[in-house]
């Protein structure tokens, strides 16, 4: 389906030959970025055939005059190019996009890329080999970040998470753990989970789109090289969706996929972290809950959390205890790295095994 506004370009002859990889990049407002961003496609060592699928979703500034430069220089490569977009006084989104960018594409793999960032030489083809041995699986990659000190503790996330946690930490505020702009996947995969949430500006499609794709069976693989520059700035899509909606999302999907697994469970932080979950969970799951553990002396000596907001008669008053007076399994709500370790040596401690008797949510 096209959008309005203007038809899909692409480069003669593309119905000769199948196209093994189409990179899906949707475009608003990225003068600031392109040159850099369309010169990293120019750049992959990829053997096989390569697609670039643009969406221009309404950009009212330089966006379309570069793609166009860009266009003559990539199809010269032996890159087919596939423009399409709409003109319209506002955008659509990036759900919308990207699902637009992806149907006017016809790659056996998709290669996902965000317009301010770009792509190291060897990504398309280390990922499509990963795609290729992984079918039903999300892969990603490590990154390095720009400008390289922003957001230390989430990149260190990103590129240290070993490969079972890449299942087991899917609750965490951080999000998806094989982060969206390092996505690639076949086409057939991603025809099985998706589309995309088209709601548009405040909807976390990627988180959404992540939960679906694990609902449905999907694994999770990341390749162990940096392939992506990843860029840090203010006018990033991410920061336009509140941490409100993400704490809803987060908690339904930790009620559907982690908590029927547990007949009762210890909330790990009787602060205010582990009280907001508590408050935030359904009635069914909140009766689960046989416990609060902590290290802070005064809040274990109070003994209990009193539920005030509860409708119940009498209202629920949950235990407080010492992490080590408390029984697994655990929902920590603890930052991880935040403690200079202390947390994480108490933790280790116990001896536990992550996903059997704990899950991360902080």
């Amino acid at each position: 389906m096209q959008a309005s506004g203007y038809p899909a370009a692409a480069a003669h002859g593309q119905a000769s030959a199948p196209v093994q990889v189409s990179v899906i990049l949707p475009v608003h407002d990225a003068e600031l970025w392109l040159d850099e961003c369309l010169g990293s496609v120019l750049q992959q060592d990829f053997e096989g055939s390569m697609e670039l699928s643009i969406f221009n979703d309404a950009s009212k500034d330089k966006s379309m005059t570069i793609i166009e430069k860009w266009k003559e220089e990539l199809e010269g490569s032996g890159i087919l190019v596939v423009i399409g977009g709409h003109d319209s006084p506002s955008p659509r989104g990036v759900g919308y996009s990207k699902n637009q960018a992806i149907a006017q594409s016809s790659g056996s793999y998709l290669c996902f890329l965000d317009s301010d960032d770009v792509m190291m030489p060897q990504r398309v083809r280390l990922q499509h080999a990963a795609a290729v041995r992984h079918p039903t699986s999300i892969i990603g990659c490590q990154v390095r970040r720009e400008p390289p000190n922003s957001t230390e503790r989430y990149t260190r996330w990103i590129n240290q998470l070993a490969p079972d946690q890449l299942l087991t930490q899917v609750f965490t505020s951080n999000g998806p753990t094989v982060i969206m702009p390092t996505w690639f996947c076949s086409r057939a995969w991603f025809s099985h989970v998706g589309p995309f949430d088209e709601g548009g500006r405040g909807v976390p499609e990627d988180l959404l789109f992540f939960h679906e794709h694990l609902r449905k069976g999907g694994g999770l693989v990341r390749v162990d090289q940096s392939l992506l520059l990843y860029r840090y700035h203010p006018g990033a899509a991410t920061h336009s969706v509140l941490e409100t909606t993400i704490w809803t999302h987060r908690v339904r999907f930790l009620e559907e996929w982690a908590l029927p697994h547990w007949a009762t469970f210890t909330i790990w932080n009787a602060g205010r972290q582990g009280r907001r979950l508590y408050r935030s969970l359904t009635a069914g799951s909140r009766c689960k809950v046989v416990a609060f553990c902590d290290v802070d002396e005064n809040k274990i000596k109070k003994g209990f959390y009193c539920y005030e907001d509860s409708q119940e008669r009498p209202k629920p008053r949950v235990p407080v205890l010492h992490f080590r007076a408390a029984q697994p399994p655990f929902v920590i709500c603890v930052k991880l790295d935040l403690t200079g370790g202390a947390f994480e040596d108490n933790l280790r401690s116990l001896n536990l095994q992550e996903g059997r008797d704990f899950l991360h949510f902080s």
